[in-house]
Protein backbone atom coordinates (compact mmCIF):
# COMPACT_ATOMS: atom_id res chain seq x y z
CA UNK A 1 0.00 0.00 0.00
CA UNK A 2 1.40 3.40 -1.01
CA UNK A 3 0.87 6.73 0.70
CA UNK A 4 -1.74 7.52 -1.94
CA UNK A 5 -3.76 4.51 -0.79
CA UNK A 6 -3.93 5.79 2.80
CA UNK A 7 -6.15 8.51 4.21
CA UNK A 8 -4.22 11.66 5.06
CA UNK A 9 -5.65 14.59 6.97
CA UNK A 10 -6.27 17.54 4.64
CA UNK A 11 -4.90 19.75 7.40
CA UNK A 12 -1.49 18.21 6.78
CA UNK A 13 -1.73 17.52 3.06
CA UNK A 14 -3.36 20.81 1.98
CA UNK A 15 -3.78 23.50 4.60
CA UNK A 16 -1.35 23.86 7.51
CA UNK A 17 2.11 25.38 7.24
CA UNK A 18 5.34 23.42 7.20
CA UNK A 19 6.29 24.75 10.64
CA UNK A 20 3.09 23.52 12.25
CA UNK A 21 3.14 20.19 10.44
CA UNK A 22 6.68 19.64 11.69
CA UNK A 23 5.68 20.52 15.26
CA UNK A 24 3.14 17.70 15.36
CA UNK A 25 5.08 15.23 13.24
CA UNK A 26 6.14 11.82 14.51
CA UNK A 27 9.80 12.71 14.12
CA UNK A 28 9.46 15.79 16.31
CA UNK A 29 7.24 14.05 18.86
CA UNK A 30 9.47 11.04 19.36
CA UNK A 31 12.53 13.26 19.30
CA UNK A 32 11.04 15.07 22.27
CA UNK A 33 10.57 11.73 24.02
CA UNK A 34 14.28 11.02 23.69
CA UNK A 35 15.17 14.49 24.95
CA UNK A 36 12.98 13.92 27.99
CA UNK A 37 14.75 10.63 28.70
CA UNK A 38 18.05 12.46 28.35
CA UNK A 39 16.96 15.25 30.74
CA UNK A 40 15.74 12.67 33.26
CA UNK A 41 18.97 10.66 33.15
CA UNK A 42 21.17 13.75 33.44
CA UNK A 43 19.17 15.07 36.38
CA UNK A 44 19.17 11.72 38.14
CA UNK A 45 22.93 11.49 37.64
CA UNK A 46 23.42 15.01 39.01
CA UNK A 47 21.50 14.02 42.13
CA UNK A 48 23.66 10.97 42.74
CA UNK A 49 22.08 7.98 41.02
CA UNK A 50 24.62 5.57 39.48
CA UNK A 51 24.32 6.69 35.86
CA UNK A 52 27.53 6.94 33.85
CA UNK A 53 28.64 9.62 31.43
CA UNK A 54 28.82 6.92 28.75
CA UNK A 55 25.15 6.05 29.22
CA UNK A 56 24.16 9.69 28.88
CA UNK A 57 26.41 10.13 25.84
CA UNK A 58 24.74 7.17 24.13
CA UNK A 59 21.29 8.69 24.62
CA UNK A 60 22.52 12.06 23.40
CA UNK A 61 24.05 10.48 20.28
CA UNK A 62 20.68 9.09 19.18
CA UNK A 63 18.18 11.88 19.73
CA UNK A 64 17.04 12.09 16.12
CA UNK A 65 18.08 8.92 14.28
CA UNK A 66 14.79 7.19 15.06
CA UNK A 67 14.19 3.82 13.43
CA UNK A 68 10.44 4.06 12.97
CA UNK A 69 10.07 0.58 11.52
CA UNK A 70 11.89 -0.95 14.47
CA UNK A 71 9.73 1.04 16.92
CA UNK A 72 6.57 -0.08 15.09
CA UNK A 73 7.67 -3.69 15.33
CA UNK A 74 8.24 -3.32 19.06
CA UNK A 75 4.81 -1.70 19.46
CA UNK A 76 3.13 -4.49 17.50
CA UNK A 77 4.62 -6.93 19.99
CA UNK A 78 4.29 -4.89 23.20
CA UNK A 79 1.05 -3.00 22.46
CA UNK A 80 2.55 0.02 24.22
CA UNK A 81 3.92 3.00 22.34
CA UNK A 82 6.17 4.39 25.07
CA UNK A 83 7.79 1.06 25.85
CA UNK A 84 8.20 0.40 22.13
CA UNK A 85 10.32 3.54 21.86
CA UNK A 86 12.21 2.69 25.06
CA UNK A 87 13.24 -0.56 23.37
CA UNK A 88 13.97 1.16 20.04
CA UNK A 89 16.29 3.63 21.78
CA UNK A 90 17.80 0.82 23.82
CA UNK A 91 18.62 -1.06 20.62
CA UNK A 92 20.92 1.76 19.45
CA UNK A 93 22.06 2.82 22.93
CA UNK A 94 22.55 -0.56 24.63
CA UNK A 95 24.74 0.80 27.41
CA UNK A 96 21.94 3.19 28.40
CA UNK A 97 19.16 0.58 28.17
CA UNK A 98 19.24 -0.29 31.93
CA UNK A 99 18.59 3.30 33.05
CA UNK A 100 16.18 4.49 30.35
CA UNK A 101 12.86 5.72 31.76
CA UNK A 102 14.17 5.10 35.29
CA UNK A 103 11.39 5.74 37.85
CA UNK A 104 9.13 7.30 35.23
CA UNK A 105 5.62 6.55 34.06
CA UNK A 106 4.37 6.85 30.48
CA UNK A 107 2.78 10.21 31.19
CA UNK A 108 6.19 11.63 32.04
CA UNK A 109 6.91 11.13 28.36
CA UNK A 110 3.56 11.69 26.69
CA UNK A 111 2.21 14.59 28.77
CA UNK A 112 5.45 16.51 28.93
CA UNK A 113 6.17 16.06 25.22
CA UNK A 114 2.64 17.24 24.37
CA UNK A 115 3.17 20.33 26.48
CA UNK A 116 6.37 21.01 24.57
CA UNK A 117 4.45 20.65 21.30
CA UNK A 118 1.69 22.95 22.58
CA UNK A 119 4.24 25.58 23.56
CA UNK A 120 5.94 25.37 20.17
CA UNK A 121 2.56 25.44 18.42
CA UNK A 122 1.64 28.66 20.20
CA UNK A 123 5.01 30.10 19.21
CA UNK A 124 4.32 29.21 15.56
CA UNK A 125 0.90 30.87 15.67
CA UNK A 126 1.88 34.14 17.35
CA UNK A 127 3.91 35.78 14.55
CA UNK A 128 1.30 34.88 11.91
CA UNK A 129 -1.42 36.36 14.11
CA UNK A 130 0.63 39.53 14.56
CA UNK A 131 1.41 39.72 10.83
CA UNK A 132 -2.32 39.48 10.12
CA UNK A 133 -2.94 42.38 12.50
CA UNK A 134 -0.20 44.34 10.71
CA UNK A 135 -1.68 43.66 7.26
CA UNK A 136 -5.16 44.68 8.37
CA UNK A 137 -3.78 47.80 10.05
CA UNK A 138 -2.25 48.88 6.73
CA UNK A 139 -5.64 48.33 5.11
CA UNK A 140 -7.39 50.32 7.86
CA UNK A 141 -5.02 53.23 7.46
CA UNK A 142 -5.35 53.28 3.69
CA UNK A 143 -9.15 53.40 3.84
CA UNK A 144 -9.56 55.27 7.14
CA UNK A 145 -11.81 57.93 5.67
CA UNK A 146 -13.62 56.13 2.81
CA UNK A 147 -17.32 56.47 3.74
CA UNK A 148 -19.27 53.23 3.42
CA UNK A 149 -22.66 51.98 4.44
CA UNK A 150 -22.72 50.45 7.88
CA UNK A 151 -25.25 47.72 8.51
CA UNK A 152 -27.24 46.63 11.53
CA UNK A 153 -29.54 43.61 11.12
CA UNK A 154 -27.92 43.51 7.65
CA UNK A 155 -29.96 46.61 6.82
CA UNK A 156 -28.40 49.97 5.89
CA UNK A 157 -27.63 52.05 8.97
CA UNK A 158 -25.63 55.19 9.74
CA UNK A 159 -22.46 55.25 7.59
CA UNK A 160 -19.01 54.33 8.86
CA UNK A 161 -15.69 54.16 7.02
CA UNK A 162 -13.98 51.19 5.46
CA UNK A 163 -11.00 51.69 7.75
CA UNK A 164 -13.14 51.83 10.88
CA UNK A 165 -14.83 48.57 9.93
CA UNK A 166 -11.40 46.94 9.54
CA UNK A 167 -10.56 48.10 13.07
CA UNK A 168 -13.36 45.87 14.36
CA UNK A 169 -11.61 42.88 12.78
CA UNK A 170 -8.24 43.98 14.14
CA UNK A 171 -9.56 44.51 17.65
CA UNK A 172 -10.82 40.92 17.81
CA UNK A 173 -7.42 39.63 16.71
CA UNK A 174 -5.64 41.83 19.25
CA UNK A 175 -7.81 40.28 21.95
CA UNK A 176 -6.85 36.86 20.63
CA UNK A 177 -3.19 37.79 20.84
CA UNK A 178 -3.61 38.86 24.46
CA UNK A 179 -5.27 35.52 25.22
CA UNK A 180 -2.54 33.58 23.39
CA UNK A 181 0.24 35.35 25.29
CA UNK A 182 -1.55 34.74 28.59
CA UNK A 183 -2.19 31.05 28.02
CA UNK A 184 1.40 30.52 26.88
CA UNK A 185 2.75 32.32 29.95
CA UNK A 186 0.53 30.18 32.18
CA UNK A 187 1.57 26.85 30.67
CA UNK A 188 2.78 24.52 33.39
CA UNK A 189 4.94 21.46 32.88
CA UNK A 190 3.80 18.14 34.32
CA UNK A 191 7.34 17.41 35.39
CA UNK A 192 8.47 14.33 37.30
CA UNK A 193 5.48 13.16 39.33
CA UNK A 194 5.39 9.36 39.09
CA UNK A 195 2.56 6.95 38.41
CA UNK A 196 -0.29 8.61 40.31
CA UNK A 197 1.39 11.93 41.00
CA UNK A 198 2.82 10.97 44.39
CA UNK A 199 6.47 10.68 43.24
CA UNK A 200 6.66 7.40 45.17
CA UNK A 201 8.97 5.70 42.66
CA UNK A 202 11.45 8.56 42.79
CA UNK A 203 11.30 8.68 46.56
CA UNK A 204 12.32 5.01 46.51
CA UNK A 205 15.14 5.67 44.04
CA UNK A 206 16.53 8.39 46.28
CA UNK A 207 16.10 6.33 49.43
CA UNK A 208 13.51 8.59 51.02
CA UNK A 209 15.28 11.89 50.32
CA UNK A 210 12.37 14.27 49.67
CA UNK A 211 14.63 17.19 48.83
CA UNK A 212 16.28 15.26 46.01
CA UNK A 213 12.90 14.24 44.59
CA UNK A 214 11.78 17.86 44.62
CA UNK A 215 15.06 18.92 43.06
CA UNK A 216 14.71 16.28 40.33
CA UNK A 217 11.35 17.78 39.36
CA UNK A 218 12.92 21.24 39.21
CA UNK A 219 15.94 20.14 37.18
CA UNK A 220 13.95 18.31 34.49
CA UNK A 221 11.50 21.19 34.11
CA UNK A 222 14.36 23.65 33.77
CA UNK A 223 16.15 21.41 31.27
CA UNK A 224 13.05 21.43 29.06
CA UNK A 225 12.72 25.20 29.24
CA UNK A 226 9.78 25.49 31.64
CA UNK A 227 9.85 27.84 34.59
CA UNK A 228 6.47 26.76 35.92
CA UNK A 229 5.21 23.30 36.75
CA UNK A 230 2.10 21.85 38.33
CA UNK A 231 2.49 21.56 42.09
CA UNK A 232 0.24 18.50 42.20
CA UNK A 233 -0.98 16.13 39.52
CA UNK A 234 -2.63 12.77 39.19
CA UNK A 235 -1.05 10.57 36.59
CA UNK A 236 -1.62 13.40 34.09
CA UNK A 237 -1.42 17.14 34.28
CA UNK A 238 -4.85 18.75 34.79
CA UNK A 239 -6.79 18.52 31.53
CA UNK A 240 -8.28 21.96 32.15
CA UNK A 241 -5.00 23.24 30.73
CA UNK A 242 -5.88 21.69 27.35
CA UNK A 243 -9.29 23.34 27.47
CA UNK A 244 -7.72 26.72 28.18
CA UNK A 245 -5.33 26.36 25.24
CA UNK A 246 -7.92 25.15 22.77
CA UNK A 247 -10.28 27.92 23.91
CA UNK A 248 -7.70 30.42 22.65
CA UNK A 249 -7.47 28.58 19.33
CA UNK A 250 -11.25 28.48 19.00
CA UNK A 251 -11.30 32.20 19.80
CA UNK A 252 -8.91 32.88 16.94
CA UNK A 253 -11.27 30.89 14.73
CA UNK A 254 -14.21 33.01 15.88
CA UNK A 255 -12.43 36.25 15.01
CA UNK A 256 -11.24 34.92 11.68
CA UNK A 257 -14.74 33.71 10.81
CA UNK A 258 -16.17 37.16 11.56
CA UNK A 259 -13.62 38.63 9.16
CA UNK A 260 -14.27 35.90 6.59
CA UNK A 261 -18.03 36.31 6.73
CA UNK A 262 -17.79 40.08 6.39
CA UNK A 263 -15.51 39.70 3.37
CA UNK A 264 -17.89 37.23 1.78
CA UNK A 265 -20.74 39.72 2.20
CA UNK A 266 -18.59 42.54 0.80
CA UNK A 267 -17.66 40.34 -2.15
CA UNK A 268 -21.37 39.82 -2.79
CA UNK A 269 -21.80 43.60 -2.80
CA UNK A 270 -18.77 43.88 -5.14
CA UNK A 271 -17.22 46.42 -2.76
CA UNK A 272 -14.21 44.41 -1.58
CA UNK A 273 -12.56 41.28 -2.97
CA UNK A 274 -9.96 38.95 -1.60
CA UNK A 275 -6.83 38.36 -3.73
CA UNK A 276 -7.49 36.33 -6.87
CA UNK A 277 -4.73 34.49 -8.71
CA UNK A 278 -3.99 35.28 -12.35
CA UNK A 279 -4.90 31.74 -13.38
CA UNK A 280 -7.28 30.99 -10.52
CA UNK A 281 -10.58 29.33 -11.47
CA UNK A 282 -13.66 30.40 -9.54
CA UNK A 283 -16.03 27.74 -10.85
CA UNK A 284 -15.69 24.70 -13.07
CA UNK A 285 -19.02 25.54 -14.74
CA UNK A 286 -19.15 29.34 -14.63
CA UNK A 287 -15.92 30.90 -15.94
CA UNK A 288 -16.89 34.41 -14.85
CA UNK A 289 -17.11 33.55 -11.14
CA UNK A 290 -14.70 35.05 -8.59
CA UNK A 291 -15.75 33.17 -5.51
CA UNK A 292 -14.27 34.25 -2.13
CA UNK A 293 -12.79 30.78 -1.65
CA UNK A 294 -10.14 31.74 0.91
CA UNK A 295 -12.66 33.52 3.11
CA UNK A 296 -14.99 30.55 2.77
CA UNK A 297 -12.20 28.21 3.81
CA UNK A 298 -11.45 30.43 6.81
CA UNK A 299 -15.06 30.11 7.91
CA UNK A 300 -15.15 26.36 7.31
CA UNK A 301 -11.97 25.67 9.27
CA UNK A 302 -13.11 28.01 12.06
CA UNK A 303 -16.30 25.99 12.41
CA UNK A 304 -14.10 22.91 12.77
CA UNK A 305 -11.91 24.43 15.51
CA UNK A 306 -14.89 25.66 17.48
CA UNK A 307 -16.46 22.21 17.29
CA UNK A 308 -13.26 20.63 18.60
CA UNK A 309 -13.48 22.69 21.79
CA UNK A 310 -16.07 20.29 23.13
CA UNK A 311 -13.41 17.56 23.30
CA UNK A 312 -11.12 19.07 25.97
CA UNK A 313 -14.18 20.27 27.89
CA UNK A 314 -15.54 16.72 28.07
CA UNK A 315 -12.10 15.25 28.74
CA UNK A 316 -11.44 17.59 31.67
CA UNK A 317 -14.81 16.82 33.20
CA UNK A 318 -14.64 13.02 32.84
CA UNK A 319 -11.18 12.26 34.25
CA UNK A 320 -11.80 9.58 36.88
CA UNK A 321 -9.80 10.19 40.03
CA UNK A 322 -6.11 10.26 39.05
CA UNK A 323 -6.71 9.52 35.34
CA UNK A 324 -8.54 7.38 32.81
CA UNK A 325 -7.20 6.41 29.41
CA UNK A 326 -10.23 7.46 27.38
CA UNK A 327 -8.54 10.82 26.94
CA UNK A 328 -5.56 9.44 25.01
CA UNK A 329 -6.91 8.85 21.51
CA UNK A 330 -9.18 11.87 21.79
CA UNK A 331 -6.38 14.26 22.76
CA UNK A 332 -4.08 12.87 20.10
CA UNK A 333 -6.64 14.03 17.56
CA UNK A 334 -8.15 17.13 19.14
CA UNK A 335 -4.98 18.95 20.16
CA UNK A 336 -2.98 18.42 16.97
CA UNK A 337 -5.96 19.05 14.68
CA UNK A 338 -6.85 22.25 16.56
CA UNK A 339 -3.34 23.60 16.11
CA UNK A 340 -3.08 22.61 12.46
CA UNK A 341 -6.52 24.06 11.68
CA UNK A 342 -5.81 27.32 13.53
CA UNK A 343 -2.50 27.61 11.72
CA UNK A 344 -4.26 27.11 8.39
CA UNK A 345 -6.84 29.75 9.33
CA UNK A 346 -4.20 32.33 10.20
CA UNK A 347 -2.18 31.59 7.08
CA UNK A 348 -5.34 32.32 5.08
CA UNK A 349 -6.18 35.44 7.11
CA UNK A 350 -2.68 36.79 6.47
CA UNK A 351 -2.86 35.97 2.78
CA UNK A 352 -6.27 37.58 2.34
CA UNK A 353 -5.51 40.63 4.47
CA UNK A 354 -2.33 41.34 2.55
CA UNK A 355 -4.12 41.66 -0.78
CA UNK A 356 -7.65 43.00 -0.27
CA UNK A 357 -8.99 44.96 -3.25
CA UNK A 358 -11.47 47.81 -2.66
CA UNK A 359 -13.77 49.26 -5.32
CA UNK A 360 -14.51 52.82 -4.09
CA UNK A 361 -16.97 53.63 -6.89
CA UNK A 362 -19.15 50.68 -5.97
CA UNK A 363 -18.91 51.62 -2.30
CA UNK A 364 -19.96 55.16 -3.19
CA UNK A 365 -22.86 54.01 -5.36
CA UNK A 366 -24.32 51.88 -2.58
CA UNK A 367 -23.90 54.69 -0.07
CA UNK A 368 -25.44 57.33 -2.32
CA UNK A 369 -28.45 55.09 -2.93
CA UNK A 370 -29.28 55.09 0.79
CA UNK A 371 -27.82 58.37 2.00
CA UNK A 372 -30.83 60.57 1.19
CA UNK A 373 -32.91 58.70 3.76
CA UNK A 374 -30.16 59.02 6.35
CA UNK A 375 -29.76 62.74 5.64
CA UNK A 376 -33.41 63.61 6.27
CA UNK A 377 -32.84 64.59 9.91
CA UNK A 378 -29.97 66.90 8.94
CA UNK A 379 -32.05 68.49 6.17
CA UNK A 380 -35.01 68.87 8.53
CA UNK A 381 -32.94 70.59 11.22
CA UNK A 382 -31.33 73.01 8.74
CA UNK A 383 -34.73 73.94 7.28
CA UNK A 384 -36.08 74.60 10.78
CA UNK A 385 -32.97 76.67 11.54
CA UNK A 386 -33.83 78.76 8.46
CA UNK A 387 -37.28 79.56 9.87
CA UNK A 388 -39.41 76.60 8.78
CA UNK A 389 -42.21 74.92 10.75
CA UNK A 390 -40.75 71.75 12.19
CA UNK A 391 -44.03 69.80 12.18
CA UNK A 392 -44.96 70.72 8.63
CA UNK A 393 -41.45 69.95 7.42
CA UNK A 394 -41.43 66.61 9.21
CA UNK A 395 -44.71 65.54 7.62
CA UNK A 396 -43.55 66.63 4.18
CA UNK A 397 -40.27 64.77 4.41
CA UNK A 398 -42.07 61.70 5.73
CA UNK A 399 -44.37 61.62 2.71
CA UNK A 400 -41.50 62.26 0.28
CA UNK A 401 -39.55 59.38 1.89
CA UNK A 402 -42.48 57.00 1.48
CA UNK A 403 -42.88 57.90 -2.19
CA UNK A 404 -39.15 57.61 -2.88
CA UNK A 405 -39.13 54.23 -1.14
CA UNK A 406 -41.92 53.03 -3.44
CA UNK A 407 -39.94 54.07 -6.50
CA UNK A 408 -36.97 52.05 -5.29
CA UNK A 409 -38.82 48.97 -4.06
CA UNK A 410 -41.85 48.73 -6.33
CA UNK A 411 -40.50 50.18 -9.57
CA UNK A 412 -36.83 49.30 -9.23
CA UNK A 413 -35.93 52.94 -9.82
CA UNK A 414 -33.30 55.24 -8.37
CA UNK A 415 -33.77 56.96 -5.05
CA UNK A 416 -35.29 60.36 -5.97
CA UNK A 417 -35.86 61.69 -2.46
CA UNK A 418 -33.47 64.62 -2.87
CA UNK A 419 -35.12 65.65 -6.12
CA UNK A 420 -38.52 65.65 -4.39
CA UNK A 421 -37.19 67.75 -1.53
CA UNK A 422 -35.48 70.16 -3.94
CA UNK A 423 -38.76 70.94 -5.73
CA UNK A 424 -40.84 71.28 -2.55
CA UNK A 425 -41.36 74.98 -1.65
CA UNK A 426 -41.24 74.09 2.05
CA UNK A 427 -37.53 73.34 1.62
CA UNK A 428 -36.67 76.34 -0.55
CA UNK A 429 -34.32 77.65 2.14
CA UNK A 430 -32.02 74.63 1.86
CA UNK A 431 -32.44 73.42 -1.71
CA UNK A 432 -29.18 75.01 -2.82
CA UNK A 433 -27.34 73.31 0.05
CA UNK A 434 -28.54 69.75 -0.50
CA UNK A 435 -25.22 68.58 -1.97
CA UNK A 436 -23.38 70.02 1.01
CA UNK A 437 -25.84 68.59 3.52
CA UNK A 438 -25.63 65.09 2.02
CA UNK A 439 -21.86 64.79 1.68
CA UNK A 440 -21.04 61.27 2.96
CA UNK A 441 -18.21 62.46 5.21
CA UNK A 442 -20.75 64.45 7.28
CA UNK A 443 -22.31 61.20 8.47
CA UNK A 444 -19.35 59.06 9.54
CA UNK A 445 -18.87 60.76 12.90
CA UNK A 446 -15.40 60.23 14.37
CA UNK A 447 -14.70 57.06 12.39
CA UNK A 448 -11.47 58.35 10.75
CA UNK A 449 -10.22 59.74 14.03
CA UNK A 450 -11.09 56.49 15.79
CA UNK A 451 -8.89 54.65 13.29
CA UNK A 452 -5.99 56.97 14.06
CA UNK A 453 -6.46 56.70 17.81
CA UNK A 454 -6.84 52.91 17.78
CA UNK A 455 -3.68 52.53 15.74
CA UNK A 456 -1.67 54.91 17.90
CA UNK A 457 -2.89 53.60 21.26
CA UNK A 458 -3.29 49.86 20.64
CA UNK A 459 -1.93 48.50 17.38
CA UNK A 460 1.30 50.41 16.82
CA UNK A 461 2.79 49.68 20.26
CA UNK A 462 1.93 45.99 19.88
CA UNK A 463 3.50 45.69 16.44
CA UNK A 464 6.56 47.73 17.43
CA UNK A 465 7.37 45.11 20.05
CA UNK A 466 7.32 42.32 17.45
CA UNK A 467 8.60 43.98 14.26
CA UNK A 468 11.41 41.49 13.64
CA UNK A 469 9.20 38.44 14.20
CA UNK A 470 6.68 39.37 11.53
CA UNK A 471 8.95 40.87 8.88
CA UNK A 472 8.55 39.07 5.56
CA UNK A 473 5.61 36.85 6.54
CA UNK A 474 3.04 36.61 3.77
CA UNK A 475 0.81 33.60 4.43
CA UNK A 476 1.62 29.99 3.52
CA UNK A 477 -1.40 29.08 1.37
CA UNK A 478 -0.65 26.04 -0.79
CA UNK A 479 -4.03 25.54 -2.48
Amino acid sequence: MTDRDNYASPLASRYASEAMRRTFSDRHRFGLWRRLWLALARSEQELGLPISDGQIEQIEAHLDDIDFENAAAHEQRLRHDVMAHVHALGDVAPEARPILHLGATSCFITDNSELLQIRTGLDVLEPVLLASIAALSRFAREWRDLPTLAYTHLQPAQPTTMGKRACLWIQDLVSDHEALVAVRANLRFRGVKGTTGTQASFLQLFEGDHDKVKRLDELVCKAMGFERRWAVTGQTYPRKQDFNVLSVLAGIGQSAAKLGNDLRLLAHLKEVEEPFGKEQIGSSAMPYKRNPMRSERICGLARFTQGLLLNPAETASTQWFERTLDDSANRRLAISESFLATDAILQLVLSVSSGLVVYPKVVERHLVAELPFMATETILMEAVRAGGDRQALHEAIRLHSLQAGKVVKEQGGENDLLARIETDPLFASVKDRLDELTRPERFVGRAPQQVDEFMAEVVDPLLADHAEEIEGLSGDVRV
